[in-house]
């Protein structure tokens, strides 16, 4: 891996660890603060709520480079985990995961014109995913271990050590990224005028909907896998390293299979692997074997759509727009995740705490996501590489 994407990953695996973290601590956070868990589900909304509006940095850092970009969305992961680490009370930590949430989307838009500008040609997926896989380490590795540091020292502690992280993540970029140009100023307007197209909403509903399907059961996973699945608590850690294994098997092989076909048929298929995993959660019986099987397979849908998505959204934006939209991916996976935490306890609620209805709540918005990418890759993706290679025989 070139260094420069090793910072890249570095940083990715800092947010993917702050966003995903909660969901393994949850219960613990919410007794250490004196709320139910339903209630705690808003420490997950609040870090999303960041990453929508922490995109606007984007919008007024449009002419700086995006080294230094990269540099100031540290600092702020700096500043949000150490303050989350630090919370006295359910107010403080909600204002800390937002803070923490609003360099996410900021940086994944930034790291991925980066990384698909220093590629290889032909392996720009490829990069991308690279990029991505620290976050998916982070739920392989990082998430894990702050939940067994929850469980047997404190929930503080995973973000403590997240905000350390940020400052070394700092030193790492300034020394092994090196200068990439600014996008074309397009100025504020311009930034958005891709926007004015229907293709990238399609995407945008996709990547909205499927994420909110999946986290209507995610948000919770910690509890099914105890109520549900009959894991003791001190096992969930290991559950939670085999859901990082399957996000990272499935953003590698996600990346793969990009660079060679359609990239809205490739995001699809990802979303239709968590959709099968969702109908099985309400459906199959509660067992340890069931439940990691399905651990396994939606975090693999999970990341199978990360780096498709990405370029799709990067390549929309070509002539000034490339970091909105970029941003604009992780803008819409949060916000998916802030309403599928509000679906999924609401399932919760009207089903008397039965973790297996987080799956009913899910399934139809991943089945509607299958069919908007679906549709825009039959719709737009008329050209693949492989129809180009294509050459008249003569008989």
């Amino acid at each position: 891996m070139k260094k420069s994407l090793l910072a890249l990953a570095a940083g990715a695996f800092i947010l993917g660890a702050a966003e995903f973290v909660m969901m393994g601590i949850l219960p613990q956070a919410a007794a250490a603060t004196h709320v139910s868990i339903p209630t705690a589900g808003h420490y997950i909304s609040a870090y999303a709520i960041g990453v929508c509006i922490g995109t606007l940095i984007l919008v007024f850092g449009r002419k700086v480079p995006p080294k230094n970009l990269i540099i100031l969305f540290m600092a702020i992961a700096l500043v949000g985990n150490a303050m989350s680490a630090l919370s006295v009370n359910a107010t403080m930590l909600i204002v800390a995961r937002f803070i923490s949430g609003l360099p996410h989307g900021a940086f994944f838009g930034t790291a991925t014109l980066i990384a698909k500008t220093l590629a290889d040609k032909g392996k720009e997926a490829q990069a991308v995913s690279m990029m991505v896989t620290g976050q998916t380490v982070a739920n392989m590795l990082g998430v894990p271990a702050g939940t067994l540091m929850a469980e047997f020292l404190s929930w503080r502690l995973a973000f403590g050590i997240l905000a350390a992280w940020a400052a070394m993540t700092i030193v790492l970029t300034i020394a092994w990224i090196p200068f990439v140009a600014p996008i074309k100023d397009a100025g504020i307007r311009g930034q958005f005028r891709f926007l004015t197209k229907p293709g990238p909403w399609i995407i945008l509903a996709a990547v909205f909907t499927g994420n909110a399907g999946v986290f209507c059961w995610w948000s919770y996973v910690s509890p099914w896998l105890q109520k549900t699945g009959g894991w003791p608590s001190a096992l969930v850690p290991m559950m939670m390293m085999l859901a990082g294994f399957g996000m990272v098997v499935g953003g590698l092989i996600g990346g793969q299979i990009t660079d060679r076909w359609r990239h809205a048929g490739t995001a699809a298929l990802g979303q239709a692997i968590s959709c099968l995993g969702l109908l099985m959660v309400l459906t199959l019986p509660g067992n340890q074997f069931t439940s990691a099987l399905l651990t396994f397979w939606i975090a693999f849908g999970l990341f199978f759509i990360s780096a498709p998505q990405q370029l799709l959204m990067t390549e929309a934006g070509q002539g000034g727009g490339e970091l909105i939209a970029g941003a604009a991916v992780q803008v819409a996976f949060n916000f998916g995740n802030a309403v599928g935490s509000v679906v999924g306890g609401a399932m919760l609620t009207t089903f008397a705490m039965n973790y297996r209805f987080t799956g009913l709540g899910g399934l139809p918005l991943g089945i509607l996501a299958v069919a908007l990418l679906t549709f825009y890759s039959l719709r737009y993706e008329t050209h693949t590489d492989a129809i180009d290679r294509l050459r008249p025989v003569e008989v």
